[in-house]
This record gives structure tokens, sequence and C-alpha cells, in this order.
């Protein structure tokens, strides 16, 4: 049993062995790597769908740059910046670049994949996040839960965004983000030059 799930009931059998591969973080993080190689490797690109599909990723790409900037991990609550928005700005970049790059890849497949992907991994990295922050942050995190969404955007707090102390240095640091904007530069390449436009 994981840290991540040694709160919740026990199970046993196939049906622990699929929720500890649901709360498995690496799983999630490595997959959705994988997964955006594979839709770049294999695209077979149409115009409009490339227009569509990489600005979103590149717009996840920046939502991720962002958001890192902000984190400073179980130590203080991040609430401004993205985080005045949504309670997981980084999920809802990767969902983003995930989705950018299915798109952009015009295969009949490639959607539907990252459907099953995101039902999969993402309700629990919600449900862990949330129980832990709450237990670390306890009534701080209370009230700002109540009040911010999960992954959508908060719209009407927009112009928090930009407020806080944002770090460049804490946001390449966090999570790998520098190396995750090439990879997915390189990917972005890759598509762009099969459509013709590099």
């Amino acid at each position: 049993m994981s840290h991540r799930t040694q709160d919740l009931p026990p199970q046993s059998g196939i049906a622990n062995l699929i929720r500890e591969l649901r709360y498995h973080e690496l799983s999630r993080q490595l997959l959705a790597v994988v997964l955006i190689a594979v839709f770049a490797f294999f695209a077979r690109p149409q115009m409009l769908l490339v227009q569509i599909g990489l600005p979103l990723a590149f717009i996840g790409m920046l939502i991720r740059l962002h958001a890192s900037g902000f984190v400073l991990k179980n130590k203080e609550l991040a609430r401004q910046g993205p985080y005045a928005l949504m309670r997981h700005p980084l999920y809802t970049g990767n969902i983003a670049l995930v989705l950018g790059f299915a798109l952009a890849s015009s295969t009949y497949w490639a959607l539907p994949l990252a459907l099953v992907f995101f039902w999969f991994y993402y309700p629990p990295a919600i449900e862990y996040e949330d129980r832990k922050l709450s237990r670390i942050f306890g009534e701080q995190w209370e009230q700002w839960a109540a009040e911010t969404p999960a992954l959508a955007p908060r719209l009407s707090r927009i112009g928090q965004t930009f407020k806080g102390s944002w770090s460049f240095a804490r946001s390449t640091r966090n999570n790998g983000e520098i190396f995750i904007a090439i990879f997915v530069v390189i990917c972005m390449a890759i598509i762009l030059r099969r459509v013709g436009l590099f």
C-alpha cells in the first residue's frame, strides 16, 4: 500500500492493484510524456486540428510554467496566480497538453486514449492532493477549497492570475518544468514538420 492510499479503506486483489496504479504518481507522469511522444510520432496531422491542438498544448505548457512558479510544496498553500482560479492548475495544464497533442495528431484513436488516461488517473490524483493539503493546511485549505474549483478556472478572479510572488527559478526547478517545455516544443516541431509548416 502506498502513502497515497494508506488513509483509504483497505482493498485486496485486483481492485487493490488497480487502485494502487491509479494513485501512482510516477506512472501518471511518465504515461503523459509517453502519450505526447506517441501522439507526435504517429501524427497524421490535418491543418484544422493542428491549429486547434497545438495552441491548446502550448497554453497547457504555459499554465504549468506559470503555476510551478508559485508552489512551495507542502510548506505554504499556493493561493496566488493560477491557484486563485483553480486548485490544481498543474493538472489543468497537463490535461490541456495531452488533449492538445491528441487533437493535433489527427488520429482516430488519440482522443479516446487521452480521455481514458484522464479518467483513470486524474480523479484519484485530485482526491489525494485535496486530502493531503487538507491534512497539512486544515482550515486555511478548507476555506480556499470551498471557493476554488478543482480544474476549471473561476474566471471572476482572472485579474488575480498575475498577482503574487512568482519565481522563474522555482518554476524551472519544480517538477522538471524546463525539461517538459523543451520536450513539448520538440514534439510540436515534429507535428509542424509533418504538416509542412516547419
